[in-house]
């Protein structure tokens, strides 16, 4: 199942500082959305609140270049306003089929309004609707009420619906990749590709499972 390229470079000592980490991303990706039943593009979305408390929840990638992996969301959310504060996240991609598993840590930032509406455009109808109607992660008295709410948005926004303006995108700007694969009596393969700034170039390690 893996790719018969960058992997067997990466994975067999040959010349693994040449490995793109994006591009192998991409084909253990692109590999992953061919064998995953449902959403190939899950990953665990980690911060820390205001006292350092580590909190993860699992998002929908919806989208990477060669400058980072970006989430959407509600910029007033626990998650968003914990990435205010400390604008930093960690993430993992598991493939339970391909018993492979991608860990990124970085820096963040905010994706332009342009990008922001642009992916809100292909939500579909009621995601955007349910992006106006839920206060997310505030306290609800009741479902009856969100559902009051969302109604109360649809009579507005018959047709389109206007992207909220707490409702935007981060990117995971990569600071560490570990590409991770399953190995016989736990005897895993670890590649880690880590760099000191955005501008500086990768530095590959490999790491006892």
């Amino acid at each position: 199942m893996n790719s018969p390229d960058l992997t067997s470079k990466l994975f067999n000592d040959e010349n693994s500082n040449e490995v793109n980490p994006f591009k192998l991303f991409a084909e253990w990706y692109e590999i992953a959305k061919q064998s995953e039943p449902n959403y190939a593009n899950a990953l665990s979305f980690a911060t820390v609140d205001e006292n350092g408390m580590p909190d993860v929840r699992i998002l929908l990638m919806n989208g990477f270049d060669e400058r980072g992996f970006v989430v959407y969301m509600n910029l007033q959310s626990a998650k968003g306003e914990q990435l205010k504060a400390s604008p930093k996240a960690a993430a993992v991609f598991y493939w339970k089929t391909l018993k492979q598993q991608i860990r990124i840590r970085g820096l963040i930032e905010q994706v332009s309004d342009e990008e922001a509406d642009t992916y809100f455009a292909t939500r579909p109808y009621g995601s955007q609707i349910g992006a106006h109607a839920s206060e997310q992660s505030r306290p609800l008295k009741s479902r009856e009420l969100l559902l009051k709410r969302t109604k109360q948005f649809e009579k507005q926004f018959p047709n389109k619906v206007p992207r909220p303006a707490h409702w935007s995108g981060y990117r995971i700007l990569p600071l560490e990749i570990e590409f991770w694969k399953d190995g016989q009596y736990r005897l895993h393969d670890r590649i880690v590709f880590k760099r000191k700034t955005l501008d500086a170039p990768w530095i590959t390690t490999r790491l006892n499972p």
